[in-house]
């Protein structure tokens, strides 16, 4: 399955994630549906601005995580 989704995350805001302080990000997809995703899948996009941008999240059959990668 396939999920798109838009994220801005502060670089200050993120730090609490990163920390370990929150460990999942909730984000809402286009089709409406609240999605959980580990903080630390959200690493390698982080910047000095933080993490922000168009996201598509996909997931086997039983919504187990298989990749997360930045489309815009």
């Amino acid at each position: 399955m396939e999920y798109y989704f838009n994220v801005y995350i502060a670089y200050s805001e993120y730090q609490h994630y990163y920390s370990g302080a929150a460990a999942n990000v909730v984000v809402t997809s286009d089709q409406g549906l609240r999605l959980q995703i580990p903080a630390s899948r959200f690493r390698p996009f982080l910047s000095h601005l933080g993490i922000r941008g168009r996201f598509k999240l996909v997931t086997d059959a039983n919504h187990k995580f298989q990749s997360l990668m930045r489309v815009a």
